[in-house]
């Protein structure tokens, strides 16, 4: 009646970091995600130092967070890692009420976001013969 079950082992070639509960909305926060996917580390690190926005300081806090969890766990070579993903959600909207003219209110909505990144080991390719 018990059936062992063999367990499919294959090495994990990713590696993850999960950001929570970051104080930015989602629509700010894509383009600057967008811009670093497919780049390496160190490239992406770089842009994300010399970027203007305020969040980028956040982000770049997950992808060196990534980068640790790739060399301890996984015992990765940090030159060889590129962003593979890198993608934002919705998180919960603190709700605050600012007064307004005749009695009213208006809404002011503070959008969290949670940021995760992948990170992937590139394969160096060899090279046979010359390229013509």
């Amino acid at each position: 009646m018990n059936k062992t079950k063999k367990k499919n082992r294959k090495k994990v070639d990713t590696v993850k970091s999960i950001n929570n509960n970051i104080r930015s909305s989602v629509r700010k926060l894509n383009p600057i995600l967008a811009a670093i996917v497919g780049k390496k580390v160190d490239v992406a690190i770089r842009d994300l130092q010399f970027s203007a926005k305020r969040i980028t300081k956040d982000i770049r806090k997950t992808i060196s967070s990534a980068i640790a969890n790739a060399e301890n766990n996984f015992q990765y070579d940090i030159d060889n890692l590129i962003v593979k993903e890198a993608y934002c959600g919705k998180k919960i909207v603190m709700k605050r009420f600012r007064p307004r003219a005749k009695g009213r209110a208006a809404p002011i909505l503070k959008p969290y976001s949670s940021v995760t990144i992948i990170l992937s080991e590139t394969k160096k390719m060899e090279s046979h013969g010359t390229k013509s």
